[in-house]
This record gives C-alpha cells, sequence and structure tokens, in this order.
C-alpha cells in the first residue's frame, strides 16, 4: 500500500496554518492547483527562500536575515530600554505608534503549561542575559493581556527585580484579553505612556 499522494500532503501542509483546518486546507489546495498555478509556485519559492535565509536576531530573538536586525544594529535607539513582547507582530504595532526608542526582546510566545510551554521554551535565560548586560535600566513588558500574557509579565518581573532591574508594564488602555496584534496604533501608543511600574 502506498503512502499519501501529492494532492494529500499539500492539503496536510497547508492544514498546518493556524485557523486552517481540513477543509479551508482543502479548498485551498483545490485552488492553487486550478486556479492559480503561477501563485503557488511563487508561495513554494517564497516560503523555501525563507526558510533558507531567516533566522533569529542574536540579541532581540526577532526574524531576520542577518545576525543583528536592522533595529539591533542601529546605534539610535535607546538601548538602556528594553520592551519585552510575545511575538514579531506585536513588536511590529509598537513600532507603529513611534513611542518607544529603546530595543526588544520577542519571546516567540508566552508561558502556557497547559500547552507545554515553560521557561526553557522561551529560553527565558537569553532574555535575563540580555537584560542584566549593564546597560539596561529598565524593562517594558508588553506582552499580551490575556491570563497567559499576564501570567508571563509577572513571572518575568520577579526574576527581573530580583536582578535589580526596574520593570514597567504598559497601562491597560488595551482591553483585557486583546491582544496588540489586532489593536490600533493610537490604544497601544496611549497604553504604553501610561505603563507603570510591575
Amino acid at each position: 500500500m502506498s503512502g499519501p499522494g501529492s494532492l494529500e500532503k499539500l492539503v496536510e501542509a497547508l492544514r498546518c496554518l493556524p485557523g486552517v483546518g481540513p477543509k479551508s486546507a482543502q479548498r485551498m489546495a483545490y485552488h492553487l492547483l486550478q486556479r492559480e498555478r503561477p501563485g503557488a509556485q511563487r508561495l513554494a519559492d517564497a516560503l523555501a527562500e525563507a526558510l533558507l535565509r531567516i533566522r533569529h536576531c542574536q540579541r532581540c530573538n526577532t526574524f531576520t536575515e542577518d545576525d543583528l536586525c536592522e533595529r539591533c544594529a542601529s546605534g539610535k535607539r535607546d538601548a538602556s530600554l528594553l520592551c519585552v513582547v510575545e511575538m514579531p507582530v506585536d513588536l511590529n504595532m509598537m513600532e507603529q505608534t513611534h513611542a518607544f526608542k529603546g530595543l526588544y526582546f520577542v519571546l516567540m510566545g508566552r508561558l502556557s503549561p497547559l500547552d507545554g510551554i515553560g521557561p526553557k521554551e522561551l529560553k527565558l535565560d537569553r532574555l535575563l542575559e540580555r537584560a542584566t548586560d549593564g546597560v539596561v535600566r529598565e524593562v517594558v513588558m508588553a506582552t499580551n493581556f490575556t491570563n497567559e500574557g499576564e501570567a508571563t509579565a509577572h513571572y518575568l518581573s520577579e526574576l527581573l527585580h530580583a536582578r535589580g532591574l526596574k520593570v514597567s508594564r504598559i497601562a491597560r488602555g488595551l482591553p483585557v484579553g486583546g491582544e496588540l496584534e489586532f489593536t490600533d496604533a493610537g490604544t497601544i501608543a496611549q497604553a504604553f505612556y501610561e505603563r507603570r511600574d510591575y
């Protein structure tokens, strides 16, 4: 008996995307094969190139093609301020506010014991090393206002306070349960300006 055919493999591969179930994956596969073969090839080429070239920034952990991302390589940012966000999309939203001139650390997730994500999986040792480099004076917690985001911010603030660092939290200008990715830039800017010690 042979394994799954190429169509079944394509459908199964598309299911790895967030929010894509079996029917949506099948619909996408049929669309790409029937109506958008050039687009399918562009998608395959772009994905292959991204997998080959994109890696994590050595300082802030976001995605980049170089050892350091543009922000970390820039001498124009305030290195004494470090903003902790969950994902690169959250970093992008913070940047759109033009309210923060410091540097970032991207966790690439949040603490979620039910999903098996603890401090080790988030590589928090890299964050601690970065925050205690002697340059950082304040760490701004900009995790989402979800239960997991709050737990992550609390856990990190305890670790950082124990090392003598000032820790602040962006203000609740954002709705409880809201995520930075889906919030307008003005609301995020207001939350940043009204941050408090944590």
